[in-house]
């Protein structure tokens, strides 16, 4: 048979198989569709799964952020702790002496004493104070405040540091420390968060990026599998060469192979998002059924909200935020290292404590001490230390601004290349996709051969899936976006929950 007619009579069956094909789907003359079956009916699409269910997933359920809530608690606790040190105190005091009276030594020795109630209160100031009732034993002289036959007293009290203590003390600089602990808890969560929210994204586009990868594979395996079942057919009629059934089963294999692989990297990236999702104390993973398309809208921000952006992200971002409050802690610190260095000066005003002197009618005494301490190593000292991490705030304070500034721009860089790649993709997977056709139809007039066809359908798959990394990675310079302005450092809008397939332990 001359080699033109043979080619002719190629693609004459080749035409009349797609005529055919194109007769069996098409329903018959005079014939309507009927109506919907009841499981019809019932099979209602999946609905796509989408970044923000995702995101308002991980921050309901994650266990890294519920952990990191805990700091909350601890911050409360911190405060309570420091303000027991400000908690008024009931005191029973009673004392007793064996004392002979130097008013009437004759008698001999006597017991005599007190027996006190008082409140004892101390304010973050410093201040500290008493009052309350002073009950006698004995025949005791009351000199002041005495009531009921002289035999009770007025007790007040007051110790006041003038100088070095007064509204700086120890106490109170443990209680403003803990008044920072709550805010510098919301940090924390506020890094988690924006950390959990990044690479939740981040691996959301690699999962939707291997599923697509996996369908193109699997597209191009069921085209590969028909041409080898058509070319052994022609090959056991005598119409096409036995080697080229060969070359069609071999690029068969090739391409399981490739779908394994693709295969295998869904698998990987469906458990990798299974840890941002939580159900019931287990990573849940979802179907492939809720694969969801790429966005078709690609648009940048513009100049005026990327300034904008920029502004708000040096107060946003939790590690600028962070370095505040650690300044503002050391400054707590050098302040009262600075109260060290004063000297000490305090007024007490007080009942008598000791009993021999209440007795011998002292009620009441007062006092100022003035203490000047020389050398003052280890309040200078304290004083050094302090001012140099203060020092050491100022310089990272800029470092993190800048980092902000760096990290918008670098997003934006990624955020146009990406758009750049996905436009040079897609012209480049439309010419792949042209001259992928044109060896097809080539090869049903029999100009060419099996192997140049399979190089085209793989160029064709190559670029698709340049295509696909490309949209991928142009979603995730957005997600780097909005980290990048610190946009997830607050409880974002939440989605309709989902209940999803928990991983087989």
């Amino acid at each position: 048979m001359p080699r033109l007619y043979r080619y002719h009579l190629i693609t004459v069956g080749f035409f009349l198989s797609l005529l055919g094909a194109a007769f069996a789907a098409t329903p018959e003359a005079g014939k309507q569709p009927g109506p919907p079956t009841v499981s019809q009916k019932a099979a209602l699409p999946p609905i796509p799964l989408s970044l923000d269910e995702v995101l308002a997933w991980v921050d309901r359920t994650h266990p890294l952020l519920q952990g990191a809530g805990t700091d909350k608690v601890v911050a409360r606790g911190r405060l309570l702790k420091a303000l027991g040190a400000f908690e008024p105190s009931l005191v029973n005091d009673m004392e007793l002496e064996r004392v002979i009276p130097q008013v009437d030594p004759q008698r001999g020795s006597q017991t005599l004493g007190f027996n006190d109630t008082f409140l004892d209160m101390r304010s973050p100031s410093g201040i500290r104070g008493i009052a309350g009732v002073r009950e006698v034993i004995g025949s005791a002289r009351i000199p002041d405040l005495g009531f009921s036959n002289n035999g009770r007293q007025v007790l007040i009290g007051a110790f006041i540091p003038l100088i070095k203590g007064l509204m700086v003390n120890p106490e109170n600089a443990e209680l403003q420390r803990s008044g920072l602990a709550d805010p510098k808890a919301d940090i924390q969560i506020a890094k988690t968060r924006q950390d959990l929210f990044l690479g939740g994204a981040t691996q959301y586009w690699d999962w939707v990026a291997a599923w697509k990868q996996a369908d193109v594979h699997r597209r191009a395996l069921k085209v590969a599998e028909d041409r080898f079942k058509q070319i052994e057919q022609r090959a056991k009629a005598g119409a096409a060469a036995p080697l080229d059934a060969v070359e069609a089963n071999q690029e068969v294999q090739r391409r399981k192979e490739a779908l394994v692989a693709a295969t295998r990297a869904v698998e990987q990236e469906q458990y990798k998002l299974s840890m941002y999702l939580w159900e019931k104390d287990a990573p849940a993973a979802p179907g492939g059924e809720r694969v969801p398309d790429f966005p078709k809208q690609m648009s940048l921000p513009s100049p005026e909200a990327v300034r904008a952006d920029k502004v708000n992200a040096r107060s946003a971002r939790p590690e600028v935020r962070e370095v505040d409050i650690e300044a503002r802690l050391n400054n707590i610190d050098l302040e009262l290292a600075k109260n060290n260095l004063l000297p000490s000066l305090d007024l007490e005003a007080a009942p008598a404590r000791n009993p021999a002197n209440f007795v011998l009618g002292l009620g009441y005494r007062f006092g100022a001490e003035l203490r000047v301490p020389f050398l003052q190593r280890r309040a200078t000292g304290e004083v050094l230390e302090a001012q140099g991490k203060a020092d050491r705030f100022v310089l990272i304070q800029k470092f993190r601004e800048q980092q902000v500034i760096v990290d918008v721009d670098n997003a934006l860089s990624a955020i146009e290349r990406a758009k750049e790649r996905i436009a040079a993709a897609s012209q480049s997977l439309q010419l792949a996709k042209t001259l992928e056709e044109g060896e097809r139809f080539r090869f049903s007039l029999g100009a060419t051969s099996v192997l140049f066809v399979n190089l085209r359908e793989r160029n064709s798959v190559d670029t698709e899936g340049q295509y696909i990394r490309a949209l991928a990675d142009y979603q995730k310079a957005l997600a780097l976006y909005q980290w990048a302005i610190g946009a997830w450092a607050k409880t974002p809008a939440s989605a309709l929950p989902v209940s999803y397939r928990p991983i087989a332990k």
